[in-house]
């Protein structure tokens, strides 16, 4: 059994204005930096193999918390959000012809329009997951996370997820040959010394 930790990159500017980033490249925002620069790894993640999502707000968030840098997997890339990328959820979620759906509504097949739905992203992720022989570390992406934590879980995408993924919080799944699980609580990142 190995041991894999999750954990969501850093704010940005789009984060905070609430448009959809998928694959686009937006970095880190001036506060996220002061923040993560202030918190470290929690022991024994501090040690684990590291790597991340080859854009630039998840190897920032990496190289800020762990202090080393990570070696980029182009498998942990967020999930392709097609035309609906760069645009704002809420207004999306408020025009009753485009389509848009919560994600507790989507099962694992539903994609935005020209996008990934969780099925093409589990496609990816999970052999990916599987080939790790040591307990690794990810900064990755939300729409990673709740593939990863779906599959780990059972949830379908269907109904309220069985969890809430935060900043700044490793979640932890534990992968055995045949089964996975996911770890009921998150550990949080540590303040560092002053």
């Amino acid at each position: 059994m190995i041991r894999l930790a999750l954990l969501r990159h850093g704010h940005t500017e789009w984060n905070r204005a609430g448009r959809i980033q998928g694959r686009s490249d937006i970095p880190l925002d001036p506060e996220a930096r002061t923040q993560l620069a202030r918190l470290r790894l929690p022991e024994p993640w501090d040690r684990a193999a590291l790597c991340a999502s080859p854009l630039s707000r998840a190897m920032e968030t990496a190289a800020l918390v762990a202090g080393r840098p990570a070696c980029p997997e182009l498998a942990l890339i967020e999930m392709n959000w097609g035309s609906w990328e760069g645009r704002h959820g809420a207004l999306l979620r408020a025009d009753p012809d485009g389509g848009f759906r919560d994600i507790e509504h989507w099962g694992w097949s539903y994609a935005p329009p020209g996008g990934e739905s969780p099925a093409a992203l589990r496609a990816r992720l999970v052999p990916w997951a599987e080939t790790l022989h040591e307990d690794t570390l990810a900064i990755c992406h939300i729409g990673v996370m709740r593939v990863l934590l779906a599959h780990a879980t059972g949830w379908n995408f269907d109904g309220p997820a069985p969890f809430q993924v935060k900043r700044n919080r490793l979640y932890i799944i534990e992968i055995s040959r045949d089964h996975w699980r996911a770890e009921p609580e998150p550990l949080r990142l540590q303040e560092t010394a002053s």
